[in-house]
């Protein structure tokens, strides 16, 4: 006799949250999952889980602080979107932060490799499967940091905008 999904027991709800760390030139940070932790060799947007009590901005500024060696504020963190993905043995939910100001210079703190990669190639990183529906809206605010940098440097260049 087949088992209904609703006699399945329930998944556990796993809360992790990522951020999308965009420099001047309009790349995104990726990271590569290290060797020996679940998915390693993979590329993702840099996170964590959150801890019990801990909120998800408290969280991402720990993990970015641990993970990569620098320090965010929390206004300088805007929420993006989100993912939802059933895992064989836990439900994911990830929020996912634009940040594009923060003390450091980014490193891989854990032995990971970090990318910074442009818009065109976005998809060609392998990716846990709950970060691929997350490249769209990454990519839209890609866009934004570019168009917004080439504002700010033409304002500056003009001198009747003073």
């Amino acid at each position: 006799m087949a088992t209904s999904p609703e006699a399945q027991p329930p998944r556990k709800l796993v809360l992790v949250v990522a951020a999308a760390l965009l420099n001047q030139d309009g790349e995104v940070l990726l990271a590569q999952r290290p060797q020996g932790k679940p998915m390693s060799g993979l590329w993702e947007f840099p996170g964590g889980k959150v801890d019990p009590g801990e909120s998800p901005e408290a969280a991402l500024k720990r993990e970015l602080r641990e993970e990569l060696d620098v320090i965010v504020e929390e206004q300088n963190l805007e929420p993006l979107t989100f993912a939802s993905h059933a895992y064989d043995s836990f439900n994911l939910l990830m929020p996912l932060y634009v940040c594009r100001e923060w003390v450091g210079t980014p490193s891989g703190v854990e032995g990971q490799q970090l990318a910074w990669v442009d818009n065109a190639k976005l998809d060609t990183f392998e990716m846990p499967a709950a970060d691929i529906p997350l490249i769209g809206p990454v990519r839209s605010a890609m866009k934004k940091t570019i168009v917004a940098g080439k504002d700010i440097m033409d304002d500056t260049s003009n001198p009747q905008k003073s």
